[in-house]
């Protein structure tokens, strides 16, 4: 899937509206407490300031729910920005109305600023036609770069391309180019990688790409749901009762295709979720029923480990267990140093955002994989097969 881009006479002086996603968290004491989501952002902005445009960076933060709240506001953002790239960053104290032109006009050529939060407006999330006329109406160009909200169908994702030439940015462009390589033309064996709690938050990523896998590892608190499909007891464990029949069904679909589902066989578990509880390993056939599963074990590692050294593409999405603390770490950081070791010798490997990107950032093999997404529901969509509408007004 190629997307349409800018050149550089599209931007040189213009006053350019970027959308990106500076939905980042914040300490208690009100700032950036990790900048991943706004360091993604700097290459397009160094660029568009070379060129010498003005650029105003616009983007939501939490769920202000359509209401201005001071708790949500952008100004700590631009001030980290402003320490990230060590310039001046401007911050304008609303997104549309008069505040906006003279805060763009005053900017030097080369210079940014940040916009208020978009979602102190109900409109952006309604994708209001007449809010994004008002976002777009001071600026001459409009970049979409925000891969991570691209899933939404929001003023400032879709609606706005009605009002500017547009153009996606360079975030956008890789994310969908190694993800699009990794759904739609992958090599050969593919081993897809599941994880996290809930079976329901990836049934459709399941049912798009069995056909396309060579195996599916299933871990996390949704492998509980597959196991207790098999007749198998799983004390305390995490298990979607209603999704039971869905995990038969795509064991059978998987058989008859010649795909493998690989579950774990062994299981850490523990009868708290805290890092101070006693862990003990059982099998993952017969659980005590007085314990929880909290992570994969040796033997599932290993396993794991072996199915994915023989691949050549791999998509992960879920970490194996509750990776935030201690006695349940072992196994998601496994994963993610096997895909930084196949990764080495040329395998193809993504990370789909959320959980198993904060997971793989924690053990710092971020930089050893293929890929890591910025977007973790957008990603989901995507390998879903969807057509997400912050990206299609930008396909050739």
């Amino acid at each position: 899937m190629k997307l349409k881009t800018f050149s550089p006479k599209d931007i040189a002086g213009k006053k350019v509206l970027v959308r990106v996603d500076f939905n980042v968290p914040l300490s208690g004491d009100g700032h950036v407490s990790d900048a991943t989501r706004i360091n993604a952002h700097v290459p397009l902005i160094k660029e568009l300031s070379a060129a010498g445009a003005k650029i105003a960076l616009c983007s939501h933060l939490g769920r202000p729910k359509g209401q201005v709240n001071a708790k949500y506001s952008l100004k700590p953002v631009a001030d980290e920005l402003s320490k990230t790239i060590g310039t001046s960053v401007a911050f304008a104290s609303d997104c549309i109305g008069s505040d906006v032109p003279s805060a763009v006009s005053s900017l030097p050529k080369g210079g940014i600023v940040v916009l208020e939060n978009l979602r102190f407006y109900a409109e952006e999330e309604k994708n209001d036609a007449e809010f994004a006329r008002k976002l777009a109406s001071p600026f001459e160009v409009f970049i979409m770069d925000a891969f991570s909200a691209s899933h939404r169908a929001h003023a400032s994702t879709r609606a706005i391309v009605d009002f500017l030439p547009s153009f996606a940015g360079p975030l956008l462009i890789r994310e969908i180019e190694m993800l699009g390589a990794t759904r739609d033309n992958p090599k050969h064996p593919f081993v897809l990688i599941l994880g996290g709690a809930k079976v329901s938050d990836k049934i459709n990523v399941i049912e798009n790409m069995i056909a396309k896998v060579d195996a599916i590892i299933i871990g996390g608190g949704m492998a509980f749901t597959f196991l207790k499909a098999k007749g198998y007891e799983i004390g305390h464990s995490l298990c979607e009762a209603e999704k039971l029949d869905f995990a038969r069904e795509m064991e059978d679909r998987a058989k008859a295709s010649g795909v493998e589902i690989i579950l774990p066989s062994d299981i850490v578990a523990a009868s708290e979720v805290s890092p101070d509880a006693a862990v003990k390993i059982v099998s993952s056939e017969d659980m005590p029923s007085d314990l929880m599963g909290l992570d994969i074990g040796p033997e599932s590692i290993k396993a794991f480990s072996e199915a994915i050294g023989h691949a050549k593409t791999v998509l992960w999405n879920g970490p194996m267990g509750v990776f935030e603390m201690f006695p349940f770490a072992a196994g998601t950081k496994a994963v993610g140093d096997a895909l930084a070791k196949i990764t080495k010798s040329g395998a193809m490997t993504v990370v789909g955002g959320g959980d198993s990107a904060a997971a793989i950032a924690q053990f710092g093999l971020e930089k050893e994989v293929s890929h890591v997404s910025t977007g973790g529901g957008a990603s989901l969509e995507f390998f879903e097969g969807k057509m997400l509408p912050g990206v299609e007004p930008y396909v050739l």
